[in-house]
């Protein structure tokens, strides 16, 4: 398992020092596991956002796309089972008094077995876990942790209270007054599925879709963390990208499969290395899915879940149907047959992909020769994906180059973001477009004034090649498609 601690924290700090992501209220020492997109990283998590939506919803004439509310009518949440079953199993040190999911404490522990050479023994461990979680045999998870001498990081002891199940939804009041008793409760979001659920007879029947089709929603969800950690990888205020699609009942596996695959292609599309990705089927299913399976990414922090794929049968249809004492059937004019149908969810955090994306391109690189020392940080993202598409640096401030620089950004701001740079010496400026993911610098000097070319160069290989003005639109256009 992949564990670079020390790269983690350079990306953190990158993040941090080029305009990525800031801690949220950091002027007041933060807030923990809340963090706030910097003009860079708003400009990442955008490109991102639109290549899902695009691949999700223009690219297939069979699904579409919704924005539903965050706040909900609360009947929501205990149809969906939410309020009753929204749990993780805690555990706190009565010592350090920090407390932990139970199966993070476990798989910190498997990891510094694996560290041991101890690879059997952790493997072992956490099949047990797996297991025991699926049982909810809390007693059995207690006496796992006292058997194989799991410690407090903090006390290093491991006198631990019983485990015990923690609600992860964030409550509120709804309207003016609070002392209303539980009428005006109601839950920020814990996921984005349910908006698309309530609405399925809305977006059938308005948009007069045909079974098999899929509804997208990009929204917000909220969850309680008690141990949020791991940078934006595990946040309390996250964005999902998720989409169900609606098929016939016996029909789910086959879509099931399919949408493991074209799911896979999706991220590898983004050139980021097959090698980097893997499938986790889950042992422990969720009370909605007859299959379930997570698409993992290679973190600097090792495997861990990107995206999620599930077979939620027609559990959520069904148990709004029952709530709400409405029918959320739809007639099937192909086999003259009423049903509930079936659903396969595909969803995806945003925060997470962002994190995958950048994790991948960042690159520290020795680039000294025995006459000089050098070096640069580059971030190599998907040309499609990066914030700033070209950077447009006169040679020096004076002559007109400015202003032919200028002319170049008005000529392509329209089709691509661009960005003009005089100050400092040019290869400073490369450095400072290299450590955000400019993937193309043009450079304009006095040669432009006598031919109108320009020296583009290219960001991840450093060549640089001279090309006419006229060009530059069609080049960087060419490598964003």
């Amino acid at each position: 398992m992949a564990n670079d601690t020390n790269k983690f924290q350079a990306i953190i700090s990158h993040c941090k020092e080029y305009g990525f992501i800031f801690p949220s209220s950091e002027i007041y020492d933060g807030l923990q596991a809340v963090y706030d997109y910097g003009q860079m990283g708003a400009e990442l998590k955008k490109n991102i956002k639109d290549y899902w939506w695009k691949s999700m919803t223009q690219l297939h004439d069979n699904i579409v796309g919704i924005d539903a509310a965050i706040f909900m009518h609360p009947t929501t949440w205990k149809a969906s089972g939410h309020v009753d079953n929204f749990n993780d199993p805690m555990i706190d040190n009565k010592d350090s008094k920090k407390r932990y999911r139970v199966d993070h404490l476990i798989e910190a522990h498997a990891e510094l077995m694996e560290k041991d050479g101890r690879d059997d023994e952790a493997k072992g461990m956490l099949n047990e876990m797996d297991r025991l979680l699926a049982k909810d045999d809390f007693e059995g998870l207690k006496k796992l942790i006292l058997d194989r001498g799991v410690k407090c990081p903090i006390s290093g002891t491991s006198n631990w209270t019983d485990i015990r199940q923690f609600n992860l939804m964030f409550a509120t009041e709804f309207g003016a007054v609070s002392e209303e008793g539980d009428d005006n409760k109601v839950y920020l979001r814990p996921e984005t599925a349910q908006g698309i659920f309530v609405n399925f007879l809305n977006v059938q029947k308005t948009g007069r879709m045909k079974i098999p089709f899929g509804i997208a929603q990009i929204g917000k969800a909220f969850r309680n963390e008690i141990v949020a950690r791991q940078f934006i990888f595990r946040m309390r205020e996250f964005e999902q990208m998720e989409m169900q699609f609606f098929v016939r009942p016996g029909t789910q596996k086959e879509w099931y499969e399919y949408w493991k695959e074209q799911r896979l292609q999706w991220h590898l599309s983004l050139g980021l290395p097959a090698e980097n990705y893997r499938f986790h089927d889950h042992i422990k299913l969720a009370h909605y899915a007859d299959a379930a399976c997570d698409i993992e990414f290679n973190f600097p922090i090792g495997f861990k879940e990107l995206e999620g794929i599930h077979s939620r049968t027609d559990f959520d249809l069904s148990r709004h149907q029952e709530f709400s004492k409405k029918k959320q059937q739809y007639f099937d004019t192909e086999i003259n047959q009423n049903y509930i149908p079936y659903v396969i969810e595909t969803s995806i955090g945003l925060d997470r992909m962002f994190l995958a994306v950048v994790s991948n391109s960042y690159e520290e690189q020795d680039l000294s020769t025995p006459e000089k020392p050098d070096s640069r940080v580059v971030m190599k993202l998907p040309a499609k994906l990066a914030p700033i598409k070209m950077a447009v640096l006169p040679l020096v401030k004076k002559d007109g180059l400015p202003d032919i620089a200028r002319e170049i950004i008005k000529d392509c701001r329209s089709s691509f973001r661009c960005f003009f740079e005089e100050k400092d010496a040019i290869g400073k400026r490369y450095r400072r477009m290299d450590a955000i993911g400019t993937p193309f610098c043009v450079t304009v000097d006095y040669q432009t004034k006598e031919d109108n070319t320009v020296t583009i160069r290219h960001r991840d290989s450093m060549e640089q090649e001279r090309v006419p003005v006229s060009k530059l639109k069609e080049m960087v256009l060419a490598a964003i498609e």
